[in-house]
């Protein structure tokens, strides 16, 4: 069973979770208005995989036998000054994610609950991959800056990135 404030915690991180979700949606909606189909394909993939983040939580408060309590959700950014500076906010966003992720692995650890930490250990090395991920793309960016066909290439290749199931097509860009 789950301690109050843990529940809490991580009824929060579901918040979080789907607010994230909503937030690459808005990018892919922006994306596809700037006829970038392939960062628009690419945040529609990142959208479901923070779906299924929020849905990992979910579960797990289930099982421990706790209460799911959703909130209501702000509205997320729609404008970007270009597209790295949305891909900007993404790995702002990324790391904003992550210190919450740190914050609930404090409290596990200072509730005693080592079973909430070791379910958040996979969230931990997830965000290491989603930050290098986004910063990795970024990286690309700043060196094509205004280049158009520059730009068409990074479209292209962010298109062909999965399904939002975590393996993602962007671990390549980390590599290079």
């Amino acid at each position: 069973m789950l301690k109050e404030p843990v529940e809490d915690a991580l009824n929060e991180q579901i918040n979080a979770e789907l607010y994230s979700e909503y937030v690459y949606l808005s990018m892919a909606a922006y994306y596809e208005d700037e006829g970038l189909p392939g960062f628009a394909s690419w945040m529609r993939a990142q959208a479901e995989e923070e779906h299924a983040h929020a849905m990992r939580i979910y579960d797990y408060v289930n099982e421990r036998d706790g209460r799911v309590t959703l909130a209501g959700l702000d509205d997320p950014p729609t404008e970007w000054a270009d597209p790295s500076d949305a891909f900007r906010t993404a790995y702002e966003h990324e790391v904003a994610i992550s210190e919450r992720i740190d914050d609930l692995v404090a409290l596990a650890r200072a509730e005693n609950d080592n079973a909430t930490e070791n379910m958040l250990q996979w969230f931990v090395a997830e965000q290491v991959e989603e930050e290098a991920t986004a910063q990795a793309i970024l990286d690309k960016l700043k060196h094509v800056g205004d280049d158009g066909p520059g730009l068409l290439m990074i479209d292209q290749e962010l298109g062909e990135r999965g399904g939002g199931d975590g393996d993602l097509a962007g671990e390549e860009l980390a590599e290079e």
